[in-house]
């Protein structure tokens, strides 16, 4: 994490729900008192059983618990974003109307600067900007599910950040739809790069607004991943890329 912010990251995201219990903690450990200028973005709405499976927040008023959690285990008064992150949430509803005014009223209280969205619809997205800027949106997007394509496009014509997650394939799929891919490996080839930075670097392309957060647990890994910002793939191998189908 050190030698992330040395190589110039700005934007660190996490959730205490993350270990759980253990990725603020680490946080803080190796960077507080922290420097200007850096993001610390957390999420939530999440819950983890014993067995690490993701359950919905049961209150939407343990909202403002959470993020007052966050800021604890952080160390910080104030988190740049805090992502609203849905579970199982086809559309709208009045719970979804519930968590938005918990969001704004901490927002409002200075405890966060900005509200995200984590997991949603076109429809989430929409309806909530009726009601409030919407920071970011964090959503599952990569070469072989695109299925987030509208709400990126949306977030795009809106000046809105989005930030894929699982931008190199689910961390749960077998073999990994991604870094497995001919097509991926082919290109990592022919530019003496890594599947992964090939994936990175097509996803850096897609749209300007897009906001990378690779997880990495080593530094070799980290350094490839900042190497991605300097990959030019050319127009044929991007082509081919955007032919890749989920």
């Amino acid at each position: 994490m050190r030698r992330a912010v040395q190589l110039g990251v700005d934007h660190i995201d996490t959730a205490q729900f993350y270990g759980p219990d253990v990725a603020n903690e680490l946080i803080r450990e190796a960077l507080h008192p922290y420097p200007p200028g850096l993001a610390l973005v957390s999420k939530v709405g999440a819950r983890r059983d014993e067995a690490g499976a993701w359950l919905p927040l049961a209150d939407p008023a343990d909202l403002r618990t959470d993020i007052e959690a966050n800021l604890r285990t952080l160390g910080v008064d104030q988190l740049a974003v805090v992502n609203l992150r849905l579970i199982d949430s086809a559309r709208p509803d009045q719970r979804f109307d519930e968590q938005l005014s918990v969001m704004t009223a901490a927002r409002d209280a200075g405890l966060i600067a900005g509200i995200g969205l984590s997991n949603v619809t076109l429809e989430h997205l929409r309806y909530a900007l009726q009601y409030t800027e919407i920071a970011c949106v964090q959503n599952a997007f990569n070469l072989a599910d695109r299925s987030s394509a509208p709400v990126l496009h949306e977030c795009t014509a809106r000046g809105i950040a989005f930030v894929p997650f699982f931008p190199l394939g689910s961390g749960f799929a077998r073999p990994n739809p991604v870094l497995g891919n001919e097509l991926v490996q082919q290109a990592a080839g022919r530019l003496g790069c890594t599947p992964a930075q090939i994936a990175l670097a097509w996803t850096l392309s897609v749209a300007p607004n897009i906001l990378l957060i690779p997880g990495t647990s080593r530094v070799r890994h980290l350094e490839e991943n900042m190497a991605v910002a300097g990959i030019e793939l050319g127009e044929e191998i991007r082509e081919q890329l955007n032919a890749v189908a989920g």
